[in-house]
């Protein structure tokens, strides 16, 4: 089970780190290795949530999931973005841009830092509306019921994430991002770059938002159609076209993944500038660690591990939250990455100790139930 899932994981991490010493010696490998295991820890939120949606799916789209997805995020958002984001700071051409990030370090590394209020408003905003939608959400299963049912309460007021949103956005401009570290310890004002950066991830939170909806709908349609088609054929006896509803339904089902990874991605970028400013070795790293979190991802469903841990959702999500509030206070502070990912790590932990909790509860509660049967049993038969 482990090398059947994780096997295309341990050969990318095999080729990833003998590629890492080939490029920048013993240095290099050192990097790509934390680089990896930065990602890991700053996504384990990601794959516990595209379990949710990965265990729909059936082990051929689970498959397509780990080889065309993955080129996907890999060279997407790992390679092309970091790319993009000096191109766009800069006011450069994406060509002068890589010429940049291979020929000039230094340079590319004052741009980067520099662009760091940005990328950090932007990131920060997406992921509280991640947090928000899912916390302002009512949910039969609740972890932290004190905190979790008044705030499903709060969240039948309309657009109550986007105003929450907004205004720490606009505290965060009129504090971080006045004062906003830039390269060589210096601080400037920030405020309007942070303002329209925020605005910016919120937007694009809104359109992968409808993008989701739209692939969600799809996938309800295909499944209705399928559904009908199944009776007609029970009915008159033709054989029943379910692999080519099943096909259609998982095809916009991954397309909505792919969509909800790639915005998860962002965290683990924008960690990995403070580490390295070497693209090769951030691609390389950042690589290695998005198989492991795909592996995972797949792992979780065939586990049927967020059926028995049901509050690993909940944990993700306040990790999600957590690293959305970091990341918009290194608009003007430096917080280490190991702060960062531990953070994730802890509440992911304490919610799977707390499902743990919950599966012994219940188990003792069926036990004594059940007990309680036969000894009802035994004395009617008496």
């Amino acid at each position: 089970m482990i090398l059947k899932t994780f096997g295309w994981s341990f050969a990318v991490t095999a080729l990833g780190l003998v590629a890492a010493v080939f490029y920048g010696g013993w240095t290099g490998f050192g990097i790509v290795a934390i680089l990896s295991i930065l990602e890991i820890s700053l996504s384990f939120d990601n794959a516990v949530v595209n379990a949710g949606i990965l265990k729909k799916m059936s082990a051929f789209w689970q498959k397509i999931f780990l080889t065309i997805g993955v080129l996907i995020a890999v060279f997407g958002m790992r390679l092309v973005f970091p790319v993009v984001i000096v191109a766009i700071s800069a006011s450069m051409g994406p060509i002068e841009a890589v010429d940049l990030a291979f020929n000039n370090k230094e340079q590319y590394e004052q741009l980067v830092t520099d662009a760091h209020p940005a990328i950090a408003a932007f990131g920060g905003m997406f992921l509280l509306m991640i947090f928000l939608d899912f916390i302002f959400e009512d949910r039969d299963i609740k972890w932290l019921g004190w905190l979790e049912r008044p705030l499903a309460k709060l969240g039948k007021v309309d657009m109550l994430s986007v105003c929450i949103a907004l205004a720490v956005l606009l505290v965060s401009a009129l504090t971080f991002a006045t004062n906003a570290h830039q390269h060589g310890g210096a601080h400037v004002d920030k405020a309007e770059t942070v303002l329209l950066s925020g605005i910016g991830g919120l937007i694009t939170y809104m359109i992968v938002g409808g993008l989701s909806g739209y692939f969600e709908n799809r996938l309800e349609e295909a499944e209705e159609r399928e559904h009908e088609e199944e009776e007609e054929a029970e009915r008159t006896g033709k054989k029943k076209p379910a692999v080519v509803m099943v096909g259609q339904a998982a095809f916009f089902m991954f397309l909505y993944l792919e969509v909800l990874d790639a915005s998860f991605s962002f965290d683990g970028v924008i960690g990995a500038f403070a580490i390295t400013n070497d693209i090769v070795l951030m691609a390389l790293g950042l690589g290695i660690g998005a198989m492991y979190v795909r592996s995972l991802t797949v792992y979780l469903v065939r586990q049927g591990t967020l059926d028995d841990y049901v509050y690993l959702e909940h944990g993700a999500h306040y990790a999600i939250g957590a690293l959305a509030a970091i990341l918009l206070v290194t608009i003007q502070y430096q917080i280490n990455e190991v702060i960062t990912g531990l953070v994730g790590v802890v509440l992911i932990g304490a919610s799977f100790w707390s499902s743990v909790r919950r599966n012994k509860a219940l188990a003792a509660a069926e036990g004594k139930a059940a007990g309680s049967d036969e000894k009802t049993e035994v004395s009617s038969g008496v």
